[in-house]
């Protein structure tokens, strides 16, 4: 086999990830021409094929290239970031990420901070989830991310990330406020299962998990919504329409239109992370903005 180009194998990730040799070409500055004669070479470099082209997507000799690329990238990834700190990190730009409720309660008044601290980096947000946001931050597209999993769905990162823990975010149970479980001061998820539930799988927990949980059946939907919004979600709740668990740091401050009470048995937990490439020397800009995050955090769930 001929040896590999880098940028071959970096046309090959972009036109897998888009599923498209168009969308891919647009990426990347080439004609759609330009990056299916870059395919043609390299299958002839390697001797496989490495895609099936309808639909688009990676034979195994392709998903070997694409473990090859994706550490090339990360590596390339990790030795600017450890270039940025030995220049002193003080200046330039973070690519952040954050899951919707970090974005909202944590991450505003750490960039304030860091902003008196380090007033000549720039930082971008991107609101992601967990699995995005690893994929940006192995691809070298982002800097620090906010992530989280839970007890009981543990989603650890790719090896090539650094993931600290930052807190510990209880699940909690909302619901209306003249509910007859209201009064209470926690609440069995057990005696939740034959309510009104809202459907919002990328918002709050999954029935399923729940029924599992609580090793009781009942957990059923009466209403549906697609979307990551939990304010979305207790709205449904304050109109008295359903109840909900959630993470604590989702809740609004002060909020008088639902009441939240922790769950008796079983409790779920949430663990918020901060994520970073793994490196031996990081920029100072950086882990400042790593430490103001876990403030923030902390501060955000006492």
């Amino acid at each position: 086999m001929q040896r590999l180009d880098p940028r071959l194998l970096a046309t090959l990730e972009a036109v897998v990830r888009h599923g498209s040799f168009n969308a891919a070409a647009r990426e990347l500055g080439y004609s759609a021409p330009a990056v299916s004669q870059q395919i043609a070479e390299l299958e002839r470099r390697a001797g496989l094929r490495v895609l099936e082209r309808r639909p688009v997507r990676a034979t195994p000799a392709g998903e070997v290239l694409l473990d090859a690329e994706q550490g090339v990238r990360s590596a390339l990834a990790a030795a600017a970031v450890e270039l940025d700190a030995m220049r002193a990190g003080t200046a330039g730009r973070i690519r952040l990420g954050a899951f919707a409720s970090a974005a909202t309660r944590i991450v505003p008044q750490a960039l304030a901070q860091l902003h008196t601290t380090y007033p000549d980096v720039h930082v971008s947000l991107s609101q992601l989830e967990p699995e995005a946001s690893y994929s940006r931050l192995k691809r070298g597209d982002m800097d620090l991310a906010l992530s989280y999993d839970y007890d009981f769905i543990p989603l650890p990162p790719p090896r090539t990330l650094r993931r600290t823990l930052l807190a510990r975010d209880p699940v909690v149970a909302v619901v209306p406020v003249d509910h007859h479980l209201a009064d209470r001061d926690v609440i069995d998820l057990a005696s939740l299962a034959s309510e009104t539930w809202i459907a919002a799988p990328e918002a709050a927990l999954r029935l399923e998990l729940l029924a599992q949980m609580a090793k009781t059946p009942g957990f059923r939907a009466r209403l549906e919504y697609e979307g990551d919004d939990f304010n979305t979600v207790l709205g449904f709740v304050a109109a008295g329409l359903c109840v909900a668990v959630m993470p604590r740091l989702a809740l609004p401050r002060g909020s008088t239109q639902v009441v939240a009470r922790p769950l008796a048995e079983p409790e779920l937990t949430r663990f918020i992370y901060a994520v970073r490439i793994d490196t031996r020397h990081a920029p100072r800009a950086l882990v400042a903005l790593e430490q103001m995050l876990t403030m923030q955090t902390l501060a955000a769930l006492s």
